[in-house]
């Protein structure tokens, strides 16, 4: 452990706001915090918070509280087994609030399972690489059970790194990368202040895997709005058949109050898809990817169609059959079926053959005299509930 305490200025184990849905089962340790771009116009995660990087030790001293309150909570198991809730409050009770979210940190991840760390906030890459080494070894030394490490990045920041500083943190423990594409569109980047284009994101996507990294690319259907739809598609797939990454995952534009997006889309400068147009847009993105064998996940739950995933090309035809389904069947299953996703009560289109859970979605449409005509101002409602 690190034995450099007390840390000037240290207030205690921290732990960020967002983490991908894919490490769920991860212990979120707190590299950075915000974001250093802070600029796209849909994003309003970060917008009243300033950027800052966290000293060195003060990640180590995080890295020695997590450690020392799994070796208290696994003292406890011995002879008993789990440690009860009770046991944790009784644990946590003279505590301070920094020491106990150390130790409800620790008592979370050690029930996961302990095999994934997630660097925390939106861009951990930002710190000197030689810190990022240093932290990747200490928990590899403090934590050897840990299978993967991973971090969100911007390509902006990927682009940066030398390839041999790319790869000495991949060898240091780091082995998986999220990069918000959004879109490989010019015209979209430039429209969301995203601050890249698509020979960026193509650069540092490929930088990444030549890192011996995995990459996950996020795409954002939806986000050229009306105008950008076909483009948006067409060249997010054309900057990924180019890339390759390991996994594509998709995240439904939701345009969320305090935002420059919002903004626009209620002065009618920007127009946003329907539920119908979006599903056209995913459609032409699916068939346009080619050449790949990226894996592609809709693990969110905005995402109209959950249940598309596979990896290319093998599963492309089963991918693209549930839209084709979608869009063929008539108006008023379509309608039920996007009130259902939206309540939570449907995963797959199937789902619309369960009579509890239909009868539960046709109850909703008439309550709140959902139509076809407004579903999707209705549908903008209900997803308020998940952003």
């Amino acid at each position: 452990m690190s034995s450099q305490q007390p840390f000037p200025d240290y207030c205690g184990f921290e732990q960020g706001p967002i983490r991908p849905p894919s490490e769920a089962a991860s212990l979120l340790l707190r590299i950075s915090r915000n974001c250093p771009w802070n600029r796209c116009t849909f994003c309003s995660i970060y917008k009243r918070a300033t950027f800052s990087l966290r000293p060195l030790e003060h990640i180590l001293k995080d890295i020695d509280s997590i450690a020392h309150y799994l070796t208290i909570l696994r003292e406890r198991m011995v002879g008993t087994g789990p440690v009860s809730h009770q046991q944790l409050s009784e644990l946590a009770s003279p505590l301070d609030d920094a020491e106990q979210r150390a130790l409800y940190a620790a008592y979370a991840w050690l029930d996961e399972g302990m095999q994934s760390i997630f660097l925390q906030d939106a861009d951990s890459l930002v710190i000197k690489p030689n810190d990022l080494v240093t932290i990747l070894q200490y928990v590899k030394e403090c934590f050897p059970e840990v299978e993967r490490i991973t971090s969100y990045a911007r390509s902006q920041t990927i682009d940066r790194i030398s390839e041999d500083n790319l790869k000495r943190i991949a060898a240091a423990g780091l082995n998986r990368i999220h990069i918000g594409m959004e879109s490989g569109s010019d015209a979209v980047l430039k429209m969301v202040q995203k601050g890249t284009d698509q020979a960026m994101h193509i650069r540092a996507g490929q930088k990444v895997k030549r890192a011996g990294m995995q990459l996950s690319e996020y795409v954002m259907p939806g986000l050229g709005g009306r105008s950008l739809s076909r483009e948006h598609a067409l060249e997010t797939a054309a900057a990924l058949n180019q890339i390759d990454a390991d996994f594509i995952r998709l995240r439904t534009l939701a345009i969320v109050k305090h935002t420059d997006l919002f903004n626009d889309w209620q002065d009618g400068s920007f127009v946003k898809l329907g539920d119908k147009e979006v599903a056209e847009e995913i459609l032409l993105f699916l068939e346009t990817l080619d050449g790949i064998s990226s894996t592609l996940k809709s693990d969110h739950i905005l995402n109209l169609f959950q249940e598309i995933e596979g990896s290319y090309p093998a599963d492309k035809p089963a991918m693209t059959g549930v839209i084709r389904r979608f869009l063929a069947m008539p108006i008023e299953e379509q309608l039920l079926y996007q009130v259902g996703r939206r309540m939570g009560l449907f995963a797959r289109l199937d789902d619309l053959q369960r009579p509890e859970r239909r009868q539960r979605a046709v109850a909703a449409c008439a309550q709140f005299a959902i139509t076809s005509e407004n579903v999707d101002q209705a549908i903008d409602q209900l997803m308020k509930r998940f952003i």
